[in-house]
């Protein structure tokens, strides 16, 4: 949970000062400066990634009758790093970056398109519902952009936890996952995925941009105030 909450708070950060960088609040500056704060993102986005495939692999399918080796996230890194190195922590690395750059794109961009178009603003009664739907719909839009990869990220951050290495890399994974299993195992788990998506995004989206819309809304009050009334000295 605190992983998530910084990554967010960086998502939102980078975005934000990117747009800023850019000039002007266009569609396509939208998507560029979203897909930054997703490319910058990966750095940590990736090694939580992998902790948690790994943990959820512990006492599942083929690994049921092994030992649990990983007490919780933060042991599994220490673990892995000692003993692949820096290279086994950013395991998955350049299939999170080619899934996070794109996807984070599509999610700003989305977000920005469905907002002006529901005419969203801050004195409108409907302002609440109409950011949920807007922050929801992003978060669909982001997935489906991107969700092959994230197949394939997962499968590789997998790989190699039995003992055996699968894949020697992305389109040998995406080769061989096809001839086994056909097309269909890259929307494997879309589904579920989509369903939560809507109300994890639709939140999250909300709240900042409400959150955003406060923190304007009193500056713009503090701006409007009076200062002190400075006494002129007496010229008596």
């Amino acid at each position: 949970m605190m992983g998530l909450t910084f990554i967010n708070a960086l998502v939102f950060g980078v975005q934000g000062n990117t747009l800023r960088a850019l000039g002007k609040d266009t569609p396509l500056n939208q998507f560029l400066a979203g897909s930054a704060a997703g490319a910058i993102q990966c750095i940590i986005c990736c090694p939580m990634e992998l902790a948690k495939t790994r943990m959820q692999l512990q006492g599942t399918g083929e690994y049921k009758l092994k030992m649990k080796n990983y007490k919780n996230s933060l042991d599994c890194l220490i673990k892995i790093y000692r003993k692949e190195g820096l290279r086994g922590i950013n395991r998955g690395m350049v299939s999170t970056f080619i899934r996070e750059t794109p996807s984070f794109g599509f999610y700003f961009l989305t977000y920005d398109c469905m907002t002006r178009y529901l005419g969203c603003e801050a004195e409108d009664s409907y302002v609440i519902p109409k950011l949920l739907f807007s922050g929801g719909m992003s978060g669909i839009v982001s997935w489906l952009s991107t969700y092959p990869m994230d197949v394939i990220k997962s499968r590789l951050q997998a790989d190699g936890v039995g003992g055996v290495t699968q894949y020697n890399g992305i389109l040998d994974c995406v080769r061989k996952s096809y001839h086994d299993e056909g097309w269909r195992v890259f929307t494997r788990g879309l589904t579920s995925t989509l369903l939560r998506a809507f109300p994890v995004n639709a939140a999250t989206f909300a709240t900042v941009t409400v959150f955003l819309m406060y923190m304007r809304s009193e500056d713009n009050l503090r701006e409007c105030e009076p200062g002190p009334v400075i006494q002129q000295p007496s010229s008596l």
